[in-house]
């Protein structure tokens, strides 16, 4: 429990949410001009679900800000925005269901984006989003016929968009207050479907910290809007939810309050993203500075990293790129690279994990269909893509071979190692079908501490 001194310095440990109930808020992009040729992922469809009306104390006040400064920053962005706030459990489900289906019915390359600002828990590995008006303390089973299962309705509803993007943000704790200075469970981790970006506000089994005003955004969105008004047009999605995830961790540990500091979070990203979809619809938006030419050999120099897939290399690529173009219009860009190939090389320089330069390649004879994603997941994974090392862990898999299994648990120790917890239990389940419980215990407790819980049947058929 915390004191009112502490509660006084941290005010509200979100679970999140909105304000007053209200109608739906829609808000309409500026259209293509006449004459403007259009592009692809000109169609940008979002929801924004905020649930801030709990019973006190858990109400939580700054979650109709969220929601409003986001669907303004999106609307900037071209999104055709849908705003609801404090929905019940069946305004939930419903709202949500008529998202799906809008995007069931939008172009291939529509880019979709679902963001919820509320209260969240775990129950049975499932993430549930609670509805407004209920105690997020009141026991777990009574708060699933009151919630949104994140991974069925939402997730696993919205159609693949391989061609495109959909993107969901869950600006929320992923731990009650009881359990924020604890290892209590939280929301779980997930793997993203095909063509879609998910986003946390927080680690799995961490809370997300808000201010008391409603006239204040919490770090995450706050973060999120800046970057979506102050970027420029070039930059992607798949790079912006980095930034963000910086910009949260460099502004909390570096929160003058040390309660704050403490607390700081480690926004979570699962990214299974096909194609790369910048900020920008169709052309610059008003005051908006065009983007300057490259000289040749910045070009050249970009054009190498975007191809590099060993970190050690990349790291060298980026560090001297910056040292070279530092007004760069990538040097944001090449940042993220930068700080994503340092994280990988710290994982690659542990002696547990058996992965090596010889190893950042490919099985051989991929179907064609199958190359190009599988190449672009090899340089995600020298960027320290998590994701994209299981991937590249489950190809190897596939080639059924003495090399290929060894490929396939060294690339699942990398992705542990990066932070996926669900590639950490998969290596488990190899070592107890292989006989070495120990080496199975030990990632089976990886998995756990990086916030992933399996489902019961998977967690107990094998043990």
């Amino acid at each position: 429990m915390h004191s009112p001194g502490r509660r006084g310095a941290l005010q509200t440990l979100l679970g999140m949410a909105g304000v007053l109930a209200a109608a739906p808020i829609v808000f309409r992009p500026n259209p293509v001009q006449a004459g403007e040729q259009a592009v692809p992922y000109t169609h940008r469809l979002a929801l924004l679900i905020g649930n801030g009306d709990y019973p006190v104390p858990h109400d939580l006040p700054p979650i109709h800000k969220n929601v409003m400064d986001l669907g303004e920053a999106l609307a900037f962005r071209g999104f055709d925005v849908t705003q609801a706030m404090n929905l019940d459990e069946n305004s939930l489900q419903t709202t949500v269901n008529e998202f799906v289906k809008r995007v069931a019915q939008a172009p291939a390359d529509a880019v979709t984006l679902f963001y919820y600002a509320g209260h969240g828990l775990q129950l049975d590995s499932n993430n549930l989003l609670l509805a407004s008006g209920a105690n997020p303390t009141a026991p777990r089973r009574d708060l699933l016929a009151r919630s949104l299962v994140l991974q069925q309705k939402l997730l696993a509803a919205l159609p693949p968009r391989p061609q495109a993007l959909n993107i969901t943000v869950i600006d929320a704790c992923r731990t009650d207050l009881r359990n924020a200075l604890g290892d209590g469970e939280g929301l779980n981790q997930v793997e993203a479907p095909v063509g879609s970006l998910v986003c946390f506000s927080t680690g799995a089994g961490k809370p997300a910290v808000s201010p008391a005003s409603a006239d204040q955004n919490t770090f995450y969105t706050g973060a999120l809007v800046k970057q979506l008004r102050e970027s420029p047009g070039h930059i992607t999605f798949n790079d912006l939810f980095r930034m963000v995830k910086d910009d949260v961790e460099s502004t909390m540990l570096n929160h003058p309050l040390a309660a704050i500091r403490r607390l700081a979070q480690n926004p979570f990203i699962a990214d299974n993203a096909r194609v790369q979809v910048p900020l920008a619809v169709a052309s610059a938006l008003p005051g908006e500075p065009a983007l300057q030419a490259m000289l040749p050999e910045e070009s050249a120099a970009w054009q190498v990293i975007q191809s590099t897939q060993w970190p050690v290399d990349l790291l060298r690529l980026c560090q001297s790129f910056l040292k070279s173009f530092p007004n760069s219009i990538h040097a944001r860009s090449v940042k993220v690279y930068q700080t994503g190939a340092q994280q990988a090389l710290k994982v690659l320089r542990n002696t547990e994990v058996k992965l090596f330069k010889t190893s950042f390649v490919l099985p051989e004879s991929l179907p064609a269909r199958e190359q190009v994603d599988a190449d672009a997941d090899l340089i995600r994974a020298a960027r320290g893509d998590k994701d994209a090392a299981a991937r590249i862990a489950r190809l190897h898999k596939q080639a059924d071979t003495e090399q290929g299994q060894l490929r396939y648990v060294g690339w699942l120790q990398y992705a542990g190692g990066l932070g996926n917890g669900i590639a950490s239990y998969e290596l488990a389940l190899y070592y107890r079908e292989a006989a070495q419980p120990l080496l199975a215990a030990q990632a089976e407790a990886l998995a756990r501490q990086l916030g992933y819980s399996p489902p019961r049947a998977l967690g107990h058929a094998r043990k």
